[in-house]
C-alpha cells in the first residue's frame, strides 16, 4: 500500500465532527393556509438533538354506512390512501357495512411529489378488480400543522365523493390529516412510505421499540445437610452430594467424604433468576455409586417466590424440606400409605438484592445498581442520544441483483435498550430518532449497535448481520455540551479489518447534582455486597453467562423480538474467547503504561551520566535545597503533578473516544491469527493447523510464563533477606541492618541524604561498568524457584 493510501485509510479509521442541523423548525404560521415551509427558529426541549423530518399524516378511523355489493349483497372493505406512487392499505374487513381501522399512514415529505391526497374506500374481491365505492381527496396547501404538544387533531366525518368528484355517493369515513414530525405520538406505529415494500408480519419487525431487561436476582442456595437418607441398596451406607437446578443452570455440591445416611455440605450454590420467577428450583440428593453411575435418594421442587429477599449481608434462616422418595408413588403399592420417616434436607435459600447482577463486561458497564430498587440512590445525570443516520453502510445482502442493507440501530445503557426502526434498502439511512436515559454513576458506558434487519417478510429469515458497534464511556464527556460526530463502524472480520460505514450520534450528557458525582468517584463501582462476600473468579464468568442467557431469551420473547445475536453481540458475549491479537495488543499496552516510568528512568541515567552538564547542575541545586530543607519536598512533589495537569489540559482530548484499531492492533493482524480467532469453539480446523497454533499458543504462554516467574523470583528474594534460607546472606543483611541503624542514629538524616545523593549523581569518570554491591548481592539470594518441578 503507497503512504498517501495508508494515510487515507488512517483518516477513515478516525472519529469526525459534523454540524448538523439541530431542534425543532417549524414552518412560517404553522396553520391552515400557512405560507410554505420557511424556517423560522423554534427550538424545544423534546427531539432537540435530532435533524427535524416532516411527514404527512393520515389517520383512518372507521367508515359508516357503506354500501353493499348488489351481486352478493355484503361488503368486504378497506382503505388505501395514495399520495403519488406511494400508496398504503388498512386490512379489509368481511361482510362490514361498518368498519373500525385505527390506521395511521405517515408520508415522509421529502419523497412528497404531488400536490393532492386521495383516501380511497374499496370492496374487496376474491376474483377481478377490487371495487371502488367513493374516494375523498385533500389539497396539500390546505392541510393543518400540528405542533406538540399540542393534543392530537380530531378525526372528521367526510362524506365519498365517485370517481368524477360531482355527486356524493352513500357512506361516510372518519378520517384526520394532518402535517407533523417524528416526535408525533403517532410516529412510532404508524406505516411509512420508506418500508411500504414490506409486508405481513415483517411489519412488526421495522418499527421502532423501547425493551426493558428483565429483573435479575442472585439466588444462594446454602445446602447445609441430609438426615435420613436410603440409597436402594440398603446394605451399604451411601456417599451423598446434592444437585441443584434453576432454569438450565445445573450446579452440585461436593461428594460428602464419609458414607453416612447424615450427610453434611455446607456449600453455597449460586444461580441467576430473573423476575417474574417462571423456573424453580429442583433439588435431588443422589448417591455416588461408581464413578460412573449415580442413583436419585429424594427430590424436591421448590418455586423462587417463597424465598426471602436479602438486602444486606445479615444471615437468613435455614429451614427443613421433607423429601419426596424417588420413584415413590403406585408402583410400591400400600406402601404409600405407611408411617416412616421421611428424608429431609437442611437449607438456607435467599434473593439476594444487594448484589448487581453483571449481565455485560465489568470493563465495559452500562449500570452498577443493586437489584432491589430500595437500595438504589437518586440519579446523578441525564444521558439524552439522538440518533441521527448513517453513511456510507457496506451492502450486506442483494436484492434483484444489486446489493441492498435494511439498518437498524440498537443503543443499551443500564436496563433500558432501545431499537430504530428499519429503514429499507439504503445505505445512507435517516433515523433521527432521539432517546433517554436516567444515569446513577458516570464511570458507565453507553453500546450501540447497527444490524442489517434478516426479518422483513415476517418471522423467518436468517441472523440479523452485524454491521457495527460504538462505545462511550460518560465520565469522558464534559456536561452540558452537545457532542455531535460521526463516529467509524469498524468491524474485524476473518479477511481483515473493515471500515462497515459510519454512525452519525448526538450526545448530551446532563448533571442534575454535581455534589452527589463528584461524591461517587470516593465509592467503589459496584455495590459493597461485592466486596464483603465476594464471588469467585469462576463463579463470576458463569454467572454472567447464565444472565447474558437469561436476557437473550426474555428480550427474544418480546414483540417484535430483540435477537438472542443481536443481545450477544451488543453484551460482548465472546469478549473472554483466546485471541493472538487481543494479547498481543493488552501486551503493548502494558509496555506503554511502563513507556513513561521507563522514559523518566533515562532521563535520571542521563542526568547521572553528565549528558547535558547544565540538567545535571540544576538538578544538584535542587537536590540541595531539598536536603537543607526537607520539609518541602512533599509539597514540591505535588506542585509539580499540578503543573503537568495544568499543561496537559492544552492537549486534552475534545471528542468522546471511538474504536481505536492502533491500539487494538487490528489493522497489523496477521491473517492466521484472524482465522484463528474467527474459528468456532471447539475448534473445526485440521490437526495439522491446530497443532501449529498450539504451539505457538504454548510459546506465547511460555514468555508470559517467563515474565510472571521472573516478577515472582523478584519478590521471593526480598523475603529471603530476612528468612535465614541462606544462613550467611541473612547473617550479612542483619549485620548491614545494625551497623546502618547505629550510623543513622548518630549521623543526621541529612547528612546521610546528601552523601547518598551525591554518590547517586556522581560523574561517570567515578563510576564502574560492574554491577553494584547491593545488585550482586540480591541476585544471589536464594528464590523459591530451586523447589519447583
Amino acid at each position: 500500500m503507497n503512504p498517501a493510501a495508508a494515510a487515507n485509510q488512517k483518516e477513515e479509521f478516525k472519529l469526525k465532527d459534523t454540524k448538523p442541523q439541530l431542534g425543532e423548525r417549524w414552518p412560517h404560521g404553522g396553520t391552515r393556509g400557512g405560507g410554505g415551509w420557511i424556517s423560522s427558529e423554534r427550538a424545544t426541549s423534546t427531539y432537540d438533538l435530532v435533524e427535524q423530518m416532516f411527514y404527512l399524516y393520515v389517520r383512518v378511523v372507521k367508515a359508516k354506512d357503506l354500501p353493499t355489493n348488489p351481486v352478493t349483497g355484503t361488503i368486504d372493505p378497506y382503505v388505501e390512501v395514495k399520495l403519488g406512487n406511494y400508496k398504503g392499505k388498512t386490512q379489509h374487513f368481511e361482510k362490514k357495512p361498518n368498519p373500525e381501522w385505527h390506521q395511521v399512514f405517515a408520508f415522509s415529505k421529502e419523497k412528497i411529489q404531488s400536490s393532492i391526497l386521495e383516501v380511497f374506500v374499496r370492496d374487496r374481491e376474491m376474483v377481478g378488480r377490487d371495487d371502488y365505492i367513493g374516494r375523498v381527496i385533500f389539497d396539500m396547501n390546505e392541510v393543518p400543522t400540528r405542533v406538540p404538544p399540542d393534543s392530537p387533531l380530531a378525526p372528521q366525518w367526510y362524506r365519498l365523493e365517485d370517481r368524477r368528484g360531482e355527486s356524493k355517493v352513500r357512506g361516510e369515513v372518519m378520517l384526520a390529516v394532518w402535517m407533523g414530525t417524528q416526535a408525533d405520538e403517532a410516529f412510532p406505529d404508524a406505516w411509512h412510505t420508506d418500508a411500504s415494500s414490506v409486508q405481513g408480519e415483517g411489519v412488526f419487525n421495522i418499527r421502532s421499540k423501547v425493551y426493558v431487561s428483565p429483573k435479575l436476582w442472585y439466588l444462594r442456595v446454602n445446602v447445609i445437610e441430609a438426615q435420613d437418607v436410603e440409597p436402594h441398596d440398603k446394605s451399604q451406607l451411601p456417599q451423598a452430594f446434592v444437585k441443584a437446578q434453576v432454569g438450565n443452570q445445573i450446579l452440585k455440591t461436593k461428594v460428602c467424604p464419609q458414607k453416612t445416611l447424615n450427610p453434611m455440605w455446607n456449600e453455597d450454590l449460586i444461580f441467576v433468576a430473573a423476575e417474574p420467577f417462571e423456573e424453580q428450583l429442583y433439588l435431588t440428593v443422589e448417591n455416588k455409586v461408581t464413578s460412573a453411575k449415580d442413583e436419585v435418594m429424594g427430590r424436591i421442587i421448590l418455586p423462587l417466590h417463597i424465598f426471602g429477599r436479602r438486602l444486606d449481608h445479615r444471615a437468613v434462616h435455614s429451614k427443613w424440606f421433607n423429601l419426596e422418595k424417588f420413584g415413590f408413588g403406585a408402583l410400591e403399592g400400600d406402601k404409600r400409605h405407611e408411617l416412616k420417616f421421611s428424608s429431609r434436607i437442611h437449607l438456607r435459600v435467599c434473593l439476594e438484592g444487594a448484589y448487581h447482577v453483571l449481565d455485560e463486561s465489568t470493563m465495559y458497564l452500562s449500570d452498577q445498581r443493586p437489584t432491589a430498587r430500595e437500595l438504589w440512590k437518586n440519579p446523578i445525570g441525564i444521558l439524552e442520544v439522538g440518533i441521527l443516520s448513517a453513511q456510507g453502510l457496506q451492502p450486506m445482502k442483494n436484492k434483484e441483483g444489486k446489493g441492498s442493507t435494511d439498518a437498524y440501530c440498537v443503543a443499551k445503557y443500564g436496563q433500558k435498550w432501545v431499537r430504530t426502526r428499519t429503514i429499507i434498502e439504503s445505505l445512507n439511512p435517516k433515523w433521527n430518532e432521539q432517546y433517554t436515559w436516567e444515569v446513577y454513576d458516570p464511570c458507565t458506558v453507553i453500546t450501540l449497535g447497527v444490524f442489517d434487519n434478516n426479518h422483513l417478510g415476517g418471522s423467518g429469515g436468517k441472523n440479523d448481520s452485524r454491521i457495527g458497534k460504538v462505545r462511550i464511556r460518560l465520565s469522558t464527556l464534559e456536561t452540558d455540551k452537545i457532542y455531535t460526530h460521526s463516529y467509524p463502524l469498524l468491524v474485524l472480520q476473518p479477511s481483515g479489518l473493515k471500515k462497515m460505514g459510519e454512525l452519525q450520534l448526538a450526545v448530551r450528557f446532563t448533571c442534575l447534582s454535581l455534589a452527589n458525582m463528584i461524591y461517587l468517584y470516593s465509592h467503589p463501582l459496584l455495590p459493597k455486597m461485592h466486596y464483603l462476600h465476594p464471588f469467585t473468579v469462576n463463579q463470576l464468568d458463569s454467572l454472567r453467562y447464565q444472565a447474558m442467557n437469561i436476557v437473550a431469551v426474555r428480550l427474544g420473547r418480546a414483540e417484535p423480538p430483540l435477537r438472542k445475536e443481536v443481545v450477544e453481540y451488543m453484551l460482548d458475549v465472546d469478549s473472554h474467547m483466546w485471541s493472538m491479537r487481543r494479547s498481543k495488543a493488552n501486551f503493548f499496552r502494558i509496555v506503554s503504561l511502563f513507556s513513561g516510568v521507563i522514559a523518566m528512568s533515562k532521563w535520571l541515567g542521563e542526568v547521572c551520566q553528565w549528558k547535558n552538564p547544565i540538567t545535571t547542575i540544576l538538578v544538584h541545586v535542587l537536590f540541595f535545597i531539598l536536603i537543607c530543607y526537607p520539609e518541602l519536598i512533599l509539597p514540591t512533589m505535588f506542585l509539580y503533578m499540578f503543573l503537568i495537569g495544568v499543561w496537559n489540559y492544552r492537549y486534552r482530548p475534545r471528542h468522546p473516544p471511538h474504536m481505536d484499531t492502533k491500539l487494538s492492533w487490528a489493522e497489523v493482524a496477521h491473517p492466521d491469527e484472524l482465522d484463528e480467532e474467527f474459528d468456532t469453539f471447539p475448534t473445526s480446523k485440521a490437526q495439522d493447523v491446530i497443532r501449529m497454533r498450539y504451539d505457538r499458543l504454548r510459546s506465547v504462554a511460555g514468555r508470559i510464563q517467563t515474565v510472571v516467574g521472573d516478577m515472582a523470583t523478584q519478590g521471593e528474594r526480598f523475603l529471603a533477606l530476612l528468612s535465614w534460607r541462606d544462613p550467611r546472606a541473612t547473617s550479612l543483611f542483619v549485620l548491614f541492618c545494625l551497623v546502618a541503624a547505629v550510623a543513622l542514629y548518630v549521623t543526621p538524616f541529612k547528612i546521610m541524604a546528601l552523601v547518598a545523593g551525591l554518590y547517586w549523581l556522581r560523574h561517570p569518570r567515578f563510576r564502574s561498568k560492574l554491577p553494584s554491591v547491593p545488585s550482586n548481592f540480591f541476585r544471589r539470594l536464594p528464590s523459591r524457584a530451586d523447589s519447583m518441578l
